[in-house]
């Protein structure tokens, strides 16, 4: 009796141990096939991003700047990689280890399809870059015109404030070139309600700035707008 007992002991040890081995195994795996997740991204790799995910390899793996897969796939304009990516659940606002996400990102660059997937998966609209800025605060600065209307449309906060106290307006005015792409950022920010008169920090207006620059057709968009 006492040997049947051990023997069932033994057995349910060796059981415990050989499920303990496939587990690290397993683990083993998942983190041996994150780099090739991140490797695939970059390359737009939909066949293998499929296959590593199936393997369990964690979607949301990140490189030694603390970007996953889906941020790497951004930063390429890889849109396969991210559609691929977003469908299976990645994190459209996880951050790197300089506040980028997916979402920031594509806003920033003007990544339009990318933006429009990280819209429709959960986008947080009140995210900010290391500047403290929305994706519409650099994409205005950028003349990123159809960025600036989909980020507008999607409700983002025309008239948010950044750490160098500079709302999309401004900074479309004071690092644009004041060319038709700027200019018409300008006119999506006006039309959609941004404050033509919340100056900077030093008290430097919109139109002010407009007119130290010469840009005179931004200059009657505001002046139209009620700008002083």
């Amino acid at each position: 009796m006492a040997s049947t007992k051990m023997i069932r002991a033994a057995a349910i040890l060796l059981s415990i141990l050989l499920a303990a081995s496939a587990s690290a195994l397993t683990a083993a795996d998942r983190n041996v096939n994150e780099p090739q997740l991140l490797a695939a991204a970059a390359n737009d790799d939909v066949a293998a991003i499929t296959a590593l995910l199936s393997k369990g390899t964690k979607i949301d793996a990140r490189d030694r700047n603390g970007r996953t897969a889906l941020l790497i796939a951004t930063h390429g304009n890889k849109v396969n990689a991210a559609r691929a990516l977003i469908e299976a659940g990645a994190d459209v606002n996880a951050k790197d280890n300089i506040n980028d996400s997916p979402y920031l990102f594509a806003g920033a660059r003007g990544h339009l399809e990318i933006l429009k997937l990280t819209l429709q998966h959960g986008a947080d609209l009140k995210s900010t870059n290391r500047y403290d800025g929305t994706a519409l605060i650099p994409a205005s600065e950028r003349g990123h015109v159809e960025t600036v209307r989909t980020l507008i449309e999607a409700g983002v906060n025309v008239d948010h404030v950044n750490n160098l106290g500079w709302t999309a307006l401004l900074e479309a005015i004071i690092l644009g070139n004041g060319g038709a792409r700027h200019t018409q950022v300008v006119r999506l920010l006006v039309d959609a309600g941004a404050k033509v008169n919340l100056a900077d920090r030093e008290g430097v207006t919109p139109l002010q700035h407009a007119r130290q620059r010469g840009f005179s057709q931004i200059e009657k968009i505001l002046l139209a707008a009620g700008a002083h």
